[in-house]
């Protein structure tokens, strides 16, 4: 059992201000509990704080106590704590210790001391069938059978002896979870594991949930997006301003009002059920036209796109499978790719790679690899020139970073790096805009504030793309969509009546 006995937490750039504030929670063996709440409400500290992160890893003012099975966590060598509290993070790159999925896998069993590395594998353990991972890891007999086991249990064997950063972000998070899973710990904890997950890819992660779940594990998820979870979850705490305010069923909070919804920013349970009306805005006439577009990785073609017009003047959702080539097709476009060939005309001129790079503003997955300064404020002014001081305070205003200016970036949540980031490329004045994923690690509340925020950007001169798999996102903001799959342009359709159709049936 999990006891959180009135812990308060503060983190040392913080000072006085409290991401935990007297924290009572007690979690029985085998139940899965959701932690709901706004971006910054403290989700991810009471996850950091299950899995040794707090204090081993951060510095700062811990008050309380967080007892497993009695025993107080922060009495307990890291170690002692990996062997029963397993965590999966929201960014899974961070978690990789090799470049190989197998070798991932059988990671954490090695430092656990489950059997040590042999150099070569006993001869009556090299079966053919097991030779990928025997003979290229001469691993022990005991830690090469949970690999193969996790890789049944979990349906992943297409997954082993892969190059980890050829992957897509689903299957890296499923290799992340897969690394847990083998070590075998009583309690899973993950922060935010759908954020950047396709339907199919959060099929398969509800699918090891329901596993995990009729294992008897002990499952606590930190997640805004609750529609995969409304059969697994036992209890959803809400927690605001780094305090538990009150306990739901998941049926309570299917029955959540947009009103209360946005209160909340807890994430709508019935995904599909989410209105959406026919776009009303009409294309403009400047134009991007790409032509007979072809880009490699290596010798791997990664995208063929014969012809495809592009109007500004809307907001372009880039739908598709993780891996489908989606971010390929946006890096293309704003010229970061060097192995391109065919032509990209701007208003019927053609634009070279270096001219692309100067007009466009990506907002990257993956926010980290786009904070530079100390400060948020000065983040947000670092792509402008003439900043004006009453811009900035409007844009940080309309995202809800006003309190954040003097913070360092890397301080914040998933989530209002996030908001950032977003800030960043709307100050920055340009013309065409890419944003990956803007919504990921998002709440409701602060999804619509983008969305808000999107729409003030859409102009007629405008040209702006968002790669997403957040169905709500498209519903509350795009006008048409860019279907993308195994690098090909699938479909190009407005969201009218018949687009919402489509829509739909990928979601669904």
């Amino acid at each position: 059992m999990i006891s959180f006995q009135n812990v308060t937490w503060s983190y040392q750039e913080d000072g006085e201000i409290k991401s935990l504030d007297s924290i009572h929670l007690e979690v029985k063996d085998g139940e899965c509990i959701l932690l709901c709440g706004k971006s910054g409400c403290g989700k991810t500290t009471m996850t950091r704080l299950l899995g040794g992160l707090i204090p081993n890893f951060y510095e700062g003012n811990l008050q309380g106590s967080v007892l497993l099975n009695g025993r107080n966590l922060c009495d307990l060598p890291m170690y002692e704590i990996s062997k029963q509290v397993g965590s999966v993070f929201q960014n899974p790159r961070t978690q990789f210790y090799t470049v190989n999925t197998t070798s991932e896998i059988a990671f954490g069993c090695e430092n656990l001391g489950i059997e040590p590395k042999m150099e070569t594998p006993p001869r009556s353990a090299q079966r053919q069938d097991d030779s990928p991972i025997q003979n290229r890891y001469a691993m022990g007999e005991s830690i090469a059978a949970r690999v193969r086991q996790t890789a049944r249990d979990l349906e992943i064997e297409s997954l082993l002896d892969r190059n980890i950063f050829h992957l897509s972000g689903g299957e890296k998070q499923i290799i992340a979870l897969a690394s847990i899973y083998a070590m075998s710990p009583q309690v899973y904890v993950l922060d935010e594991p759908s954020s950047n997950l396709d339907v199919q890819a959060i099929e398969k992660l509800q699918k090891i949930l329901t596993l995990l779940k009729q294992q008897g594990k002990t499952i606590i998820i930190a997640e805004h997006r609750t529609g995969y979870l409304k059969n697994l979850v036992d209890r959803a705490v809400y927690m605001k301003n780094g305090k538990i305010i009150r306990e739901y069923t998941m049926a309570e909070l299917a029955q959540f009002t947009i009103e209360e919804q946005l209160q909340s920013g807890i994430r709508t349970v019935d995904l599909l059920s989410y209105p959406i009306s026919p776009c009303t805005a009409a294309p403009s006439d400047h134009t991007i036209k790409l032509q007979d577009i072809h880009c490699f990785y290596g010798k791997t073609e990664a995208l063929s796109i014969p012809e495809l017009s592009i109007s500004s003047g809307q907001i372009t959702a880039i739908i598709g499978t993780n891996g489908a080539g989606k971010s390929t097709f946006v890096s293309c476009m704003c010229g970061l790719l060097k192995k391109v060939k065919g032509t990209i005309l701007l208003d019927g001129k053609k634009q070279t790679a270096k001219k692309r790079v100067r007009q466009s503003y990506l907002v990257m997955q993956e926010t980290g690899h786009q904070l530079f300064s100390d400060s948020i404020r000065e983040e947000i002014v670092l792509g402008n020139r003439d900043p004006s001081e009453k811009s900035l305070q409007e844009i940080m205003k309309a995202l809800d970073i006003s309190g954040l200016a003097d913070r360092h970036p890397m301080t914040l949540s998933g989530g209002q790096k996030q908001r950032v980031i977003i800030a960043s490329a709307t100050f920055c004045g340009k013309k065409i805009l890419y944003f990956d994923e803007p919504t990921s690690g998002l709440d409701f509340s602060h999804m619509m504030q983008t969305c808000q925020l999107l729409k003030q950007l859409q102009k007629e001169d405008v040209f702006l793309f968002i790669i997403t798999h957040d169905y709500e996102l498209i519903a509350s903001v795009c006008d048409s969509v860019i279907h993308i799959e195994d690098g090909r342009v699938q479909e190009q359709y407005p969201l009218d009546d018949t687009g919402i159709v489509k829509l739909r049936d990928f979601f669904s």
